[in-house]
């Protein structure tokens, strides 16, 4: 009787892809049980001002969140991206006076809360509010990354960054940005959004808030790692409600 063998080379190759295998499944197992921990809810009161605000509009279906004027809109709209692990709602909030003044907001859940790992693009997101005739493009902190990504595929859209900087090159894109971030963030430090300021155009507006830490541009709590604040949510709320506001009329 002959019995056949697999090559040495062979049997080797099949190990190695069964060892590869197995550390791509602890890597990701690894993955989602970090994404879970630490996770950021929204604050329900602030949440629930909003919702009883009459100047405004606030509902979640479908996956997202849009806050839109309760009268007439202006025709502008902004998508929003969230950060890592931040609840979408956080954010809903933060644009209150934005929406109040005319602009449509959508804030939409991202996979695990990660826009690394969104992979619509804007027309997906402005179908919550076909109406809109003028969009701007947005995020706070890894949100704002994937936001720089969505940017550079539409040219005609706006680039909002809060707290947040570029890892793509939009240096000769033309977009009209506004970058907001806040003097006592530890994470997305002034010399982060310092050092990545070459990767935006000449014309990108650069808005830096006293006293407003990482955690500041969402109704989330606090936030680790992050700096102590010297002002409040709704400060800084407001602060960026204006500034948007302007932008957009301006863009």
């Amino acid at each position: 009787m002959t019995v056949s063998r697999r090559p040495r080379s062979l049997r080797i190759a099949a190990w190695i892809g069964i060892a590869l295998g197995a550390l791509v499944l602890v890597a990701i197992a690894a993955f989602l049980v970090w994404a879970g921990v630490g996770r950021m809810d929204a604050d329900p009161a602030a949440v629930a001002a909003l919702e009883d605000d009459p100047a405004v509009t606030a509902t979640h279906a479908d996956g997202a969140w849009v806050v839109a004027p309760a009268t007439e809109p202006d025709g502008t709209g902004l998508v929003f991206l969230p950060g890592a692990k931040v609840d979408a709602a956080a954010y809903a909030p933060t644009f209150r006076e934005l929406a109040a003044e005319g602009t449509t907001v959508v804030i939409p859940d991202l996979p695990l809360r990660f826009a690394i790992l969104e992979t619509r693009g804007m027309d997906d997101f402005t179908a919550y509010a076909p109406d809109v005739e003028r969009w701007a493009v947005g995020g706070h902190s890894l949100g704002g990354v994937r936001a720089c990504q969505l940017a550079a595929d539409d040219p005609d859209v706006a680039l909002l960054l809060l707290a947040s900087y570029c890892a793509v090159d939009l240096a000769d894109s033309g977009v009209p940005v506004l970058s907001i971030s806040g003097s006592a963030d530890g994470l997305s430090t002034p010399e982060k959004i310092d050092g990545a300021a070459e990767l935006l155009p000449a014309t990108a507006e650069f808005v830096e808030l006293a006293g407003a830490n990482h955690a500041a541009f969402g109704w989330y709590g606090a936030q680790p790692g992050d700096g102590d604040a010297t002002t409040s949510r709704a400060d800084v709320a407001a602060e960026v409600s204006r500034l948007v506001h302007a932008f957009l009329a301006g863009s």
